[in-house]
């Protein structure tokens, strides 16, 4: 569904508003100060967000990157590599947060999916520790932004997983769109960030909270991050109002299938018209990339048609549109951008 302007928004699921069910959740939160634990639907949220993934505690915090950074905060040594996703988010979407708060590297390793092996950790634990910096962690990303979405498979995750445990190296899941990942294997949160020792996962994405993130690991570890939490200026005191509202996200997680049903009809329907623009095997979850050197459109002119159509889209990628789908589109808004291409290409 457009929202009331009649724009119809593609380039994230990050845009969602909340719904009337959370914010009447948020006007009747109970709450209190967080920064001294004292926030009862935090706290509630926390418990549950804890239990959904099978970790012993949780932390509430304003973001993804503030989830991704406390991780790296209380997981790493101050010079260690993390190895990572050569495009992970972690690594190139967070103003180089790693390094500026946490003082490590970041050691690009496996494919375009975001899928380390156990045998990327391998070749990267012999390098290490010599003229290489020692290795650290291992830093999954699961659903992988910037491959569109993509789904890591567990089995290979806890394979790579082990190879670094074995080794003292210390893992952990970026799991922003975790649960994407859950509704499109049908593998239970738990299973996916079991080989994990923290992990985090978004309520202000395709779960379409306004607000937040969290932190699920030990109830040592937690400890640690809430301190950083402090430093960082995340004791959000009466945090509540905003819990509220992620707890209707969290319990409403399986509607995901609903977008990702739309995703794939929008790529498909843009495929029939242009093979080459889409891969089809690349679109698992809610997003559709495609491809504006196989359009018959010059650069820039799929974009600018659409924004004049009240339709926004987004690059991910030099020449790589990204199409988003979330609660706040719909078929017919999905309908409005395939008649735009089919006037363009019928025009050109």
């Amino acid at each position: 569904m457009a929202f009331p302007d009649g724009t119809a928004d593609f380039r994230s699921d990050t845009v969602t508003q909340p719904t009337a069910q959370m914010r009447a959740a948020m006007a009747a939160a109970v709450v209190g100060d967080d920064a001294y634990g004292e926030d009862p639907t935090v706290n509630r949220l926390e418990e549950e967000s804890a239990a959904a993934v099978g970790k012993a505690a949780a932390l509430f915090v304003p973001s993804g990157t503030m989830a991704n950074q406390l991780a790296l905060w209380t997981l790493t040594d101050r010079g260690d590599d993390v190895l990572c996703s050569g495009r992970a988010h972690i690594r190139n979407a967070e103003m180089g947060a790693g390094a500026a708060l946490s003082g490590v590297g970041f050691r690009p390793a496996g494919d375009q999916f975001g899928l380390i092996t156990s045998s990327d950790v391998q070749s990267a634990l012999a390098e290490a520790g010599t003229l290489l910096p020692p290795l650290g962690l291992l830093a999954f990303e699961n659903t992988h932004y910037f491959s569109g979405g993509t789904v890591l498979p567990h089995e290979l995750v806890a394979d790579a997983a082990k190879a670094a445990r074995d080794h003292d190296v210390a893992v952990y899941i970026d799991g922003a769109r975790l649960w994407n990942a859950v509704v499109a294997s049908g593998v239970d949160g738990s299973v996916h960030v079991e080989p994990a020792d923290a992990i985090s996962f978004c309520f202000s994405k395709g779960l379409g909270a306004p607000v937040g993130s969290v932190l699920c690991a030990s109830s040592e570890l937690i400890s640690r991050a809430r301190v950083q939490r402090k430093r960082l200026g995340g004791g959000m005191r009466q945090a509540g109002i905003l819990a509220a509202a992620a707890r209707i996200a969290l319990a409403d997680w399986e509607r995901l299938a609903d977008d990702h049903v739309l995703a794939r009809r929008l790529g498909e329907s843009i495929a029939e018209r242009f093979p080459d623009a889409v891969d089809l095997a690349a679109v698992t979850t809610n997003m559709v990339m495609v491809t504006e050197g196989q359009l018959p459109f010059e650069p820039g002119a799929l974009m600018e048609t659409l924004a004049s159509n009240g339709l926004k889209v987004g690059y991910v990628a030099t020449g790589v549109l990204r199409f988003t789908i979330h609660r706040d589109v719909d078929t017919r808004d999905v309908d409005r951008v395939l008649a735009v291409i089919d006037s363009m290409a019928s025009a050109g």
